[in-house]
């Protein structure tokens, strides 16, 4: 299983400080989606040529125009897109149109999706890399959030996935035995005192 860090900061400064301390022990670097919001492409393009050994993942969320938001993304370095399930299929198979031309990849992300097991098979029918099992921030914070909900979809759905939502040092492991593909890491490692020793240990929690 692959670890993936979340950088959820705001200025390609801070991006770049947080990606040095935890580059050793992650796979795929994500740019957030505030972050790509707050400082464009260059973000993607800074964070690539500082760690091009790693997979850089742009969050975009595309909703629409699918093959030029994922083009322009791959071009400025990103290896891996977003685009949501709540999207039309037309704005999916652009984004994988575009992937396929650049030999990189589109991950969707099922936030807001109530059916995920559903969306899951149908975008990977449509030639998405693995979809994201994602509960956003919002949602976590409301009583009752129980990360198992996302676990059981992506067992149920028998299609190469990730997981984002909670995923920390109490629950990585339940992370592994639902067969992620990816273990989707934000706030346990940017929120800690020390952002290496959070992904050191995560990393080391991966069997």
């Amino acid at each position: 299983m692959k670890l993936q860090v979340a950088i959820d900061v705001l200025s390609t400064e801070a991006a770049l400080e947080l990606a040095g301390q935890v580059a050793e022990y992650v796979d795929i670097i994500e740019l957030g989606t505030p972050l790509v919001k707050s400082e464009g492409l260059s973000a993607i393009t800074a964070v690539k040529e500082a760690h091009p050994d790693k997979i850089v993942f742009a969050d975009l969320k595309t909703m629409d125009a699918g093959e030029l938001e994922a083009d322009i993304a791959f071009k400025a370095g990103a290896d891996l897109v977003t685009v949501l399930g709540a999207a039309d299929d037309s704005t999916i198979a652009g984004a994988v149109k575009a992937a396929r031309a650049h030999n990189k990849g589109v991950v969707v992300d099922l936030i807001g999706i109530e059916d995920k097991v559903t969306r899951a098979k149908e975008v990977r029918a449509l030639g998405a890399k693995f979809v994201e099992m994602h509960a956003g921030l919002d949602e976590q914070a409301q009583p009752g959030y129980d990360l198992n909900v996302l676990l059981n979809a992506g067992e149920e759905a028998r299609v190469p996935f990730s997981v984002a939502g909670g995923v920390n040092l109490s629950t990585i492991a339940a992370v592994q035995r639902a067969g992620a593909e990816v273990a989707v890491a934000g706030g346990a490692i940017y929120g800690a005192d020390d952002p290496g020793v959070a992904a050191k240990e995560l990393r080391a929690a991966i069997i």
